[in-house]
């Protein structure tokens, strides 16, 4: 690791921030390493906020497989990807010029919305109806019709997804280091004349998942990757996979995937 010498602060532009920056900059070449002002140039990239503000780090720097990339909370509290609280930065600093740590490797899924392009995603894809009515999906795993579906919408998680908006529906916690992804519904309709599985169920790395829209007037859904909306009008198909890119982490020793979900649920 002694080559990773490069660190990037990704943060929002507030003025509060920047000043609580300053300090990090003291830390960062107290142990010698070097901020950098471009992303590019950097080996380690560090989110400063909370979790949202990590999954724009990534999405903006473009799911690097190059670098690690690193959570700092500016609240007193640790979450899921922010591992390292501002008050206590220089341990993440320490950690990285020191190799005091351990490297996560988070799944990702793939997106491509009628063929207009791949898009990445390390927490989940989510669709729902854009209009006050439920909406009705085709759900194909691999070449096989599984279910057409009806209700406000479904969401594809990955692992590390899997405790955010996934478990806000019942939707399973699962380990990052199993590769899958998860499809759960939202408020789905079961009745005389529509079924569903009305459960989540997991889908191994080798599978792949194609929504259609069936809904007339509904070809303009809302769709959700990570905490950013996509917007593309007259949405027909939708195939997800898992892909074959992984994001790096920064993290202790000491703070597993299943120590931060106890820390954060328990």
């Amino acid at each position: 690791m002694g080559h990773r010498r490069n660190i990037h602060f990704y943060h929002h532009l507030d003025m509060k921030t920047l000043k609580k920056e300053t300090k990090l900059e003291e830390y960062v070449q107290h142990y010698g390493l070097t901020m950098v002002a471009d992303h590019r140039d950097a080996n380690i990239i560090a989110s400063i906020g909370d979790d949202g503000t990590f999954l724009q780090a990534v999405r903006q720097t473009g799911f690097r497989e190059d670098c690690l990339y690193a959570g700092i909370s500016i609240k007193d509290t640790l979450s899921m990807y922010c591992d390292f609280k501002l008050t206590e930065s220089s341990k993440m600093i320490e950690a990285a010029a020191n190799e005091d740590m351990e490297v996560r490797r988070y799944p990702l899924i793939d997106v491509n919305v009628d063929g207009q392009g791949t898009f990445l995603c390390l927490n989940e894809f989510s669709i729902r109806s854009a209009i006050i009515k439920t909406f009705e999906l085709d759900v194909f795993i691999g070449d096989i019709h599984f279910e057409t579906f009806r209700g406000d919408g479904l969401i594809v998680a990955t692992p590390t997804g899997s405790t955010a908006y996934n478990k806000s529906v019942n939707g399973a916690v699962v380990d990052p280091l199993l590769p899958c992804m998860q499809v759960s519904e939202v408020a789905s309709i079961n009745n005389n004349k529509y079924r569903t599985l009305g459960a989540s169920f997991i889908l191994s790395g080798d599978r792949s998942l194609t929504l259609k829209v069936l809904s007339f007037g509904n070809e303009h859904p809302t769709m959700g990757m990570d905490n950013e909306a996509l917007s593309i009008r007259h949405v027909d198909k939708i195939q997800i996979k898992l892909s074959d890119k992984r994001i790096k982490t920064l993290k202790l020793k000491d703070n597993s995937f299943w120590e931060k979900v106890k820390r954060t649920f328990l």
